[in-house]
């Protein structure tokens, strides 16, 4: 990936190399008052994990706390109780893009996918996502995955549908990039050890990536996100300040450009940190207590 070596010091006014904290707080809590695109769910309470049964309270309010600031919400499964997130999102008012989570089980995968279409037809998807990174966690082959998508498309009509995935499995995979409805793109330049100041000029090629493997289908930024605290990937440092500047940045960009983009995420979730590291656990704006950050 090649990317102009500009730094991006100052944004609206703001000199990222001499603000206080205090200052960064303040217009990030700004940004986000004045409401941004979508926001990725985080439904999982402190000591719980994917396979545990959420309950609809908790659901609720959660997705209470997030709705004054993001019209869209984005869910990453339709078992174990995620299937009652965009039934309460609805009822709260937002739009969704719901997910099926797939993994190489295939018993589990049918009961997700059966979920997921039965969710659509009744009218509480917006944007559907047949699998999540499964292609990037290397659990079904592309063919494996088409045949979902094939299915999903032949239930389900009048919802778009896609699939999560980052934004270069699009453009190396022309088959699924035609698949798909929408293009469904994860970008994150701190995976991909980018240093701070160059982080948003690498996520929009990321993103014009991402449009041209679409060749004119709707792209949505599905994830992207900073870590507030943990250990560093090469150039990529995670920190309270790092994440307020990326957060600033991606959500500015967002709304001067008409950017559909799905910030991650909504709340630190600890289990993480078993798949991802000790960054795992510090992706949210809310801590595991459900208080703001900034």
């Amino acid at each position: 990936m090649s990317y102009k070596k500009e730094k991006i010091h100052s944004l609206n006014g703001l000199n990222f190399e001499n603000i206080t904290t205090p200052k960064l707080q303040q217009h990030s809590k700004d940004v986000l008052t004045n409401g941004i695109h979508g926001l990725c769910f985080s439904p999982y309470e402190e000591g719980q994990q994917p396979g545990d049964q959420l309950s609809e309270e908790q659901i609720r309010r959660r997705l209470q706390i997030i709705k004054p600031y993001t019209n869209w919400v984005r869910s990453f499964s339709c078992t174990e109780g995620n299937e009652l997130i965009p039934m309460i999102a609805k009822e709260l008012g937002f739009k969704t893009l719901v997910g099926a989570w797939l993994s190489d089980d295939h018993l589990t995968n049918d009961k997700e996918i059966e979920s997921l279409e039965k969710l659509c037809q009744q009218g509480y998807v917006d944007v559907a996502s047949v699998g999540n990174e499964v292609l990037y966690r290397d659990e079904l082959t592309e063919k494996e995955l088409l045949v979902y998508i094939d299915k999903v498309k032949a239930n389900v009509k009048n919802t778009p549908i896609g699939y999560v995935d980052a934004y270069y499995e699009f453009v190396n995979r022309p088959k699924l990039s035609e698949a798909c409805d929408v293009i469904l793109a994860n970008c994150y330049p701190f995976w991909e050890a980018c240093h701070l100041d160059y982080s948003l000029l690498y996520m929009k090629e990321m993103y014009k990536q991402a449009i041209d493997a679409g060749k004119g289908k709707r792209v949505i930024i599905t994830e992207t996100g900073w870590p507030s605290q943990g250990s560093s990937l090469g150039a990529s440092h995670p920190s309270y300040e790092n994440a307020l500047k990326y957060f600033i940045n991606a959500q500015t960009w967002s709304k001067e450009d008409d950017i559909e983009m799905f910030y991650f995420s909504s709340f630190d979730e600890s289990w993480k940190v078993k798949a991802e590291g000790d960054v795992g656990a510090y992706w949210g704006l809310w801590d595991t207590e459900e208080k703001l950050k900034f």
